[in-house]
Formats: C-alpha cells, structure tokens, sequence
C-alpha cells in the first residue's frame, strides 16, 4: 500500500461542513442518530476506563456499514440518476463510489469523527476493455490509535470484499503496480472539485461515465 499522508495538519480541516458534506441536513441527522440509538440498546456497554475509545470504533464500524451495505452502489442497481452530496446519496438510497463516499464522510464528522477522501488509479473491470477509471474511497482518523484508516464503502459482490478493519486493510481493490494501478497518497480534506462538478452537472449515469476521465487526469495528471 502507497504510504499515505494527511492534505492538511490541522485536523479540524477534516471535520468541516460543507454543501456535499451537509452532515446538518434532517435526513443525516435523523440516520446519524437511529444508528448511535441502535448500537446504544444492542451493546449497553458499561462506563469503564477506555470505553469511549471502543465505543467510536464500534460507532464508526456502524457507519461504515451501514454505508457500504444499505446504500447501493447506482450501477448495481441500474439507477440511472446521479446522486452528489451526502444527503441525496441517503435521500435516494444509492450513489456510485465516489457519492458513497460523501455520505459516509458526513456522518462520520457529524459525530465529530474527522473523515477524508482517497482516490485510486485503477483498471478498468471491463474484459477487454484496456482503461483506467477513477475509484473514491474514505480515510478516518482514529484518535485512539493516532492514525488514519482507509474504509471503502462502495458495496461488495462476488470478488469485491471490502471490511472494516484496523490493521491490515480490506478495501474493494488494492492497486496492482504492475498495471499501472495507483494509490494517490493524499487523503484530502474536501471531495475532488472536478468529481464533484461531475456528479452534479450529470444528468444520467451514462452522461456521468462519459466525463468521468477528466477526474483521473484531474487528480492523477493522465
């Protein structure tokens, strides 16, 4: 794996709000707390020495979960509409990686919880297909273990098994050099603006697919 650094020292920067990462829309907030309510009556845990740690680790897990497995990734569903900001991934219930990945930035930092955003060169899973797409996932900072983690919450399939994990990473595709697959090993404080612009001014997925290679020679200089 790439060794990866923070865009910004200032941990705060990974905490901000913003018109994607709208972490105070009802919808966030009213998800953000049925999911802390939930882990809340299955763990019941005890207030001992260390347990607020464990317990953002368990919050965050919840997250990301929930992210991954009750958000579809658009194109495994056919949905043709293209979601951008955390709250329309969460209002319309799917979103493509990148989309994913607002939503589960903002409700990380709802819970104060600093959240970031990876991006990766990889190969097109298209057979026959030689192109290069450009895949978004999260890092979480982890205030316990003094570290980031890198949490890819698009959806798994068969050969697709990404998991939370503190130690050894599980995401969707470690990158294979020998492809010419790349890590960017910035973890970014604010979603890439060319994504973004992306999602917003697309109207259908097939629209979005067609632009979609100004983002890697946006943030990979292709």
């Amino acid at each position: 794996m790439t060794k990866m650094h923070a865009e910004s020292n200032n941990i705060q920067d990974y905490l901000k709000k913003s018109e994607v990462i709208n972490y105070d829309h009802k919808l966030i907030v009213n998800k953000c707390l049925e999911l802390e309510k939930d882990m809340e009556n299955i763990e019941n845990m005890e207030n001992i020495e260390g347990m607020e740690e464990k317990k953002e680790i368990s919050l965050i897990r919840k997250i990301y979960e929930f992210v991954r497995d009750d958000i579809h990734h658009s194109g495994y569903i056919g949905a043709q509409e293209v979601t951008c900001t955390a709250s329309e991934v969460l209002e319309f219930g799917h979103g493509i990686c990148c989309a994913k990945s607002h939503l589960l930035a903002a409700m990380l930092r709802y819970f104060g919880i600093p959240a970031g955003f990876c991006y990766q060169k990889l190969c097109s899973g298209q057979e026959g297909i030689d192109r290069k797409v450009l895949h978004g996932l999260n890092a979480v900072y982890l205030k316990d273990l003094d570290r980031w983690i890198r949490l890819d919450a698009r959806g798994n399939k068969p050969g697709v098994d990404a998991q939370f994990s503190l130690y050894e990473e599980k995401i969707a595709w470690p990158v294979k050099k020998e492809r010419g697959e790349e890590d960017h090993p910035i973890i970014f404080k604010e979603p890439s603006p060319t994504v973004i612009e992306i999602l917003k001014k697309s109207n259908s997925r097939k629209e979005m697919w067609e632009q979609w290679d100004l983002g890697l020679r946006d943030l990979f200089h292709d």
